[in-house]
């Protein structure tokens, strides 16, 4: 019986290079554009285009592009071209700019010879609103 070999790790065998850590992906800022287009259709493509919100077009028809603009950002073409998307860095031109430095609303000022008489709550919640007329017209 042949006695057992066992392999010792050599010292002078040289080290492999340390597995590389998971680099960090920088985020996709690149803008997603999207075109506006004018398509002109039979009143039958017109009646599932309206009903369904889509509909399918001859191969080869010319579209014309009304506007070029990013779908995130929605600003044009021209002028963000080469940028990265602001909808993906910080969304805030979408409401109106930064909430706290904002002018807060004026409350009318009513005229001198008003009268301001207070009236009753409205209850728009519930049953109660369905059924007094609050969330549908009255008949």
């Amino acid at each position: 019986m042949p006695a057992a070999e066992t392999k010792t790790l050599d010292a002078s065998a040289p080290q492999s290079p340390p597995a590389p850590t998971a680099a960090k992906e920088k985020p996709d800022l690149s803008h997603v554009w999207v075109v506006a287009a004018e398509i002109e259709v039979t009143p039958k493509i017109a009646s599932v285009a309206d009903y369904r919100g889509s509909f399918k077009t001859a191969e080869g028809q010319r579209v014309d592009a009304l506007e070029v603009y990013c779908r995130g950002c929605r600003r044009p073409y021209d002028e963000v071209k080469g940028q990265d998307c602001a909808e993906k860095i910080d969304n805030r031109h979408l409401i109106g700019g930064d909430q706290s430095v904002r002018a807060k609303r004026k409350i009318p000022v009513p005229p001198p010879n008003a009268k301001i008489i207070p009236g009753g709550t409205i209850n728009r919640r519930g049953i109660g609103a369905y059924v007094s007329g609050v969330s549908r017209p009255k008949r």
